[in-house]
């Protein structure tokens, strides 16, 4: 019932997680992929390949998008490449930690520069192509954090609080151009940024412990709400934040 059939997107950070599953699901939705990558090139490699696989033209660069020239680059050469942008997912960013009163400045400008400032880099390039064509969709990944806080990850729940009002800020200003703009948050999932504390299983078992549906989710769970948001079945939906939590965190 989806279909992207024919529609150009670009995903920040597509090689693992929650970026490599929506980069999938949205060629099997008929739509082409671009994304980046930082280290990992043959994750990214294996990512283009199962795009391909399903009939579908995939871009990838390898791109810092904390550096607004490199996300500037990216953006051109897609242009060029495609003639135009129909979908920006921003999708990427870190999680580390980071307790207040002991914290360098380097980890909490280090957040703020992928979490945050990427979505306006990206948005920035993208946004006077989506003009030009009065029509665009673009979906920022935040996260339960910004929603509920987050102890001893100040830098990330602020970093994550920001993309929320940026998200509703957009969706107000580029209605006129027929751009919606929506936000997925999800809670916890079951992706690499998690790896390390869900060696845990200890931890892990009390996270899942802690959301109702019992159930910790894979980035799939992720991807189909970015892709209904990028679907016409969405139509009618900007500056929405779409809590995907299993409901550990209940919030209208």
């Amino acid at each position: 019932m989806i279909s992207l059939n024919g529609r150009k997107t670009l995903i920040s950070g597509g090689s693992r997680g929650i970026g490599r599953a929506t980069s999938i699901l949205f060629a099997e939705a008929g739509s082409d992929v671009a994304f980046n990558y930082v280290l990992r090139e043959k994750a990214a490699l294996e990512v283009k390949a199962e795009v391909e696989k399903r009939g579908r033209e995939c871009l990838i660069f390898k791109a810092d998008i904390a550096n607004e020239a490199e996300v500037k680059r990216m953006v051109e050469e897609i242009v060029q490449n495609w003639g135009r942008i129909d979908v920006l997912v921003n999708n990427a960013g870190i999680w580390t930690y980071g307790e207040i009163g002991n914290m360098d400045a380097a980890v909490w400008k280090e957040t703020m520069d992928v979490n945050l400032n990427s979505l306006f880099y990206f948005s920035n390039a993208v946004v006077p192509h989506m003009k030009n064509q009065k029509l665009g969709w673009i979906i920022n990944v935040a996260s339960t954090a910004a929603i509920r806080g987050e102890a001893r990850h100040s830098h990330y729940a602020a970093s994550k609080g920001a993309v929320l009002a940026f998200t509703k800020s957009l969706a107000a200003e580029l209605a006129p151009w027929n751009i919606r703009v929506n936000c997925v948050a999800p809670g916890w999932v079951d992706t690499d940024m998690c790896a390390e504390v869900f060696g845990d299983k200890a931890f892990k078992e009390s996270v899942r412990q802690s959301i109702p549906l019992k159930r910790i989710p894979p980035p799939e769970d992720i991807a189909g709400p970015i892709l209904f948001l990028a679907s016409d079945l969405a139509r009618h939906i900007t500056g929405a934040i779409i809590n995907v939590n299993g409901g550990s965190v209940l919030s209208g």
